[in-house]
């Protein structure tokens, strides 16, 4: 029983120095693996020594993270972008994000209408359905109805499907 026990701990011990050396803290000051290595002072570190770039890590859990480039990922259905736009066009574009997916527009007057209007349209959703939009609805005198806000998301989805159908027929 007692070669048992001192073999379990041996190996154990084994497991945890392999392991203790293959990690190692980067980056703070005089930290290294057990083995020495991976010290500042030791790698020139000092007055008017630049930090080095870290490496991002690899590890079993980036499986689960996303790590795409938000640069690059687009996450916005085209067709809702493209229709908020055509709807409210007669209102100055002020900011427009297509990556985000947030159009700000200043104040205008729809044709053939009396009240000056500003919104601010949130497209967060790849998909073409009506919980991908978001529109806020301003007037002058502040928040616009909520039949008015309607009007338009129904408006801007509408006109969405019409430009789905249109790039279906190609």
């Amino acid at each position: 029983m007692g070669i048992l026990r001192t073999s379990a701990f041996g190996l154990s011990l084994i497991a945890v120095l392999g392991l203790s050396a293959c990690g190692g803290s980067r980056g703070s000051v005089g930290s290294g693996n057990i083995f020495g290595g991976g010290s500042n002072e030791q790698q020139g570190g000092g007055l008017g020594h630049t930090p080095e770039v870290e490496e991002p890590r690899e590890t079993i859990w980036d499986l689960f993270k996303n790590v795409d480039d938000p640069n690059t990922t687009v996450e916005v259905n085209r067709y809702i972008w493209n229709a908020a736009l055509d709807v409210l066009n007669f209102l100055p574009v002020q900011a427009a994000d297509p990556f985000s997916g947030i159009i700000v527009t200043g104040y205008g007057r729809p044709p053939g209408g009396g009240a000056s209007y500003k919104a601010t349209v949130y497209v967060r959703d790849p998909a073409l359905d009506a919980r991908s939009l978001s529109v806020a609805l301003y007037t002058r005198g502040g928040p616009a109805s909520a039949e008015a806000v309607r009007k338009v998301e129904d408006a801007i989805l509408t006109r969405a499907r019409q430009l789905r159908i249109r790039d279906g027929k190609l």
